[in-house]
């Protein structure tokens, strides 16, 4: 299984950022083989969308699910149409976000915060 994480450096030291659209840099964790890669967010500098330009980034990357404190609507919509799972972290650690998904103690984000579209939480 593969899963995205929004991070604040290219790094397994660095910590999960409160946002999805807005995170300088994504993590891809490859379950099975426990390969860690790291890119930066090109969609950081938007003016707007950042969120839909980073989801599209997931699909681009096949991700299967994302791991997140929070996700804008738009976003999670071209996240859940993919049917890529939206879990909800609450840890700036990746490794205890990576740890607590595996072991299914991450709940779906649920519903949707609509409040952050538009308003720098995409």
């Amino acid at each position: 299984m593969r899963i995205a994480i929004p991070v604040d450096r290219t790094d397994m030291e660095g910590k999960v950022h409160a946002s999805f659209g807005r995170a300088p840099f994504f993590l891809i964790y490859e379950t099975d083989t426990q390969d860690a890669k790291f890119f930066e967010n090109q969609a950081l500098v938007s003016p707007g969308g950042a969120g839909t330009k980073s989801a599209q980034v997931m699909l681009d990357y096949a991700v299967d699910a994302l791991l997140t404190p929070r996700c804008g609507e738009k976003a999670a919509r071209v996240l859940e149409a993919a049917g890529i799972k939206l879990h909800k972290t609450d840890s700036t650690s990746i490794e205890e976000s990576i740890a607590a998904f595996l072991e299914g103690k991450l709940p779906p984000i649920m519903p949707v915060q609509a409040e952050l579209s538009n308003h720098g939480g995409d």
